[in-house]
């Protein structure tokens, strides 16, 4: 069996495609389950945030495996395969190992460096372990990957090269103002009550806004998070809870708006935010934003579609597959490495208890967002065939940035300042062409991130990845082995006993001394005729292309296959029962 990734992320696809194929929580289970029922997979695991969805599997036949796995993310996604492949990219064995541990790392994340990944890579294992869709494979690979993302963080400087995407994106708003001067005084309206927005309303306070309102479609989540605000004892921020009903009128009074939902469909319309500029104080030299029809119009030529006439509500986020969702880091007092940096100070333990909370919530008030389509994926064979070819030669399907430029056009300072976090959108992207407004989402972060200086430390990392890519290779290569050198030495262990028992009936005369004697004898000539070339091959396997020291063994010795199965079903079994969670 062999380690195979199909995916896409941000570095390889447009961010509207990520959007459409954004998995629930609920799609991701049958997924798992659907993959591991395939022929070619006997394990399964998916990493699904904003930033990436990628299905890892253990499969039998590489062809097999890119066609199947491929076309699980496509029905399980409902973007049809068509449009999919030109944005997917396949790993394969030590390419895909190097690929995740990479990941773990934060070297692949929008923004390098950041350290919100290793708490989504451990759900990730949480929940294939809870589905026992993950086996051995999967599990040393996954949580191998957990500990060189913690050894790159604290063992170089990786941290200073990344940063939680609610801080990156305020400085984004900012536009190279410093964060606190841009922020203090201002009014600021935060949507949604999970895990994410619970850091976005903590930062703001810690920048020195005056005042934080907290909407939220459940009220009671959004009066715990205001609490928890109000009480903190190092800011003087403001805090209060509002319904979702009121976030028209609370936005005409916001001078920014942070929105994180897990809404099905827009939360804030070009037409909501247009009136919510026309609606505020924004000044005498505050410029006159295009109406909201205008608005409506340009987009509806540029993209061929009209988006809802208003917020539709939906669910919290709640850390459903957002690269923000700040799953909590053994040795941290809060979110994440970044999360506990940027709320340091700020009742971290509660904003932690209360992410907690909200992820206890009701999941059934979590609806769909879109149906299985199995039926798109019924004549794909031909862009699944296309795709396996490409990854035959190329070793994979390179993995290039296509990002959707949002124009930039030179106008005065904004009235409203906008941070979209959620994926699928939360905020409508012709809010871009408001005049009086800024909006920065995750394409337009993805977009500067993609120019941010990389810091010394990265290469560091990369060398680290590259030795425990190599470490984990021969790790497994020996592990492969072992069975049968155990097979073997099981077979040498029935010899002796057999043969002891042979001259026992033909020599009935000797004592039991003499007995001892004769079958230590025999045992120190099997041991170590068998020592020398048992630990040689254990080395030699250990080497890139050692797999076939371990057939050469079996067909050498005529070791029996299922008692080599045997051994090795066993020795997963003892490893699953000992393996704890990282």
């Amino acid at each position: 069996m062999s380690l195979l990734v199909v995916g896409l992320s941000h570095r390889s696809s447009p961010v509207s495609v990520l959007e459409r194929a954004a998995l629930t929580a609920e799609a991701q289970a049958k997924l798992l389950q659907d993959t591991v029922a395939a022929e070619p997979a006997a394990e399964a695991a998916v990493l699904a945030t904003c930033n990436r969805i990628e299905l890892y599997a253990d499969v039998d036949k590489f062809h097999a495996g890119v066609a199947e796995l491929s076309t699980l993310l496509t029905r399980h996604s409902g973007v049809g395969l068509d449009e999919l492949t030109p944005y997917l990219y396949v790993h394969y064995e030590d390419r895909a190992v190097h690929h995740l541990f990479s990941v773990a790392c934060g070297l692949d994340s929008m923004v390098v460096g950041e350290g919100q990944i290793l708490g989504q890579i451990k759900d990730s294992l949480a929940r294939a372990q809870e589905l026992h869709t993950a086996g051995r494979l999967l599990n040393d690979l996954f949580q191998q990957a957990l500990r060189v993302g913690k050894r790159a963080h604290s063992e170089t400087g990786i941290d200073r090269a990344g940063q939680s995407l609610v801080s990156f994106g305020l400085e984004q708003l900012a536009a190279g103002t410093a964060v606190p001067d841009w922020a203090r005084g201002k009014k600021a309206l935060v949507i949604g009550a999970g895990s994410m927005s619970s850091l976005a309303a903590a930062t703001l306070a810690r920048a020195g806004v005056a005042e934080v309102v907290v909407a939220n479609r459940t009220v009671e989540r959004a009066e715990r998070l205001a609490q928890i605000l109000a009480a903190a004892g190092d800011t003087d921020v403001v805090a209060r809870a509002v319904t979702m009903d009121a976030v028209p009128a609370e936005l005409a009074r916001a001078d920014v708006a942070v929105s994180c939902t897990g809404a099905t469909g827009l939360v804030l319309t070009a037409e909501t935010v247009a009136a919510a500029v026309e609606g505020r104080e924004a000044g005498p030299d505050a410029p006159r934003t295009e109406s909201a029809a205008d608005v409506r119009t340009a987009a509806t030529a540029t993209t061929g579609t009209t988006a809802p006439a208003g917020p539709q509500a939906g669910g919290d986020r709640d850390d459903e597959n957002c690269p923000l969702d700040l799953a909590t880091m053994p040795g941290t007092a809060a979110f994440s490495v970044q999360g506990e940096a940027a709320v340091a100070g700020m009742a971290a333990a509660e904003l932690e208890q209360h992410a907690v909370w909200v992820d206890q919530g009701d999941a059934a008030e979590r609806a769909p967002r879109r149906p299985d389509n199995a039926a798109d994926a019924v004549d794909d064979a031909g862009a699944i065939a296309a795709l396996a070819a490409t990854v035959a030669v190329t070793g994979r399907v390179p993995e290039r940035r296509k990002p959707e430029p949002v124009p930039a056009v030179p106008r005065p300072a904004p009235a409203l300042y906008v941070l979209d976090l959620a994926m699928p959108r939360d905020v409508d992207a012709a809010v871009h062409r408001l005049a009086g407004a800024r909006l920065v989402d995750i394409e337009s972060l993805a977009e500067a991130s993609a120019d941010a200086p990389m810091a010394a430390d990265v290469e560091e990392v990369r060398r680290i990845v590259s030795d425990e890519v190599a470490a984990f290779g021969a790790a497994q290569r020996a592990a492969h082995i072992t069975p049968t050198v155990v097979a073997l030495r099981t077979m040498a262990a029935d010899v002796v006993a057999s043969e002891i028992a042979r001259l026992d009936g033909r020599l009935p005369g000797l004592d039991e001394r003499q007995r001892g004697e004769i079958r230590q004898a025999v045992h120190r000539v099997v041991d170590k005729l068998l020592h020398a070339p048992t630990v040689r091959v254990k080395q030699l396997a250990a080497e890139p292309g050692g797999a076939g020291y371990a057939d050469a063994l079996r067909t050498l010795f005529d070791l029996d296959p299922e008692t080599v199965a045997a051994v090795s079903r066993a020795d997963g079994g003892a490893d699953e029962k000992n393996r704890g969670p990282v």
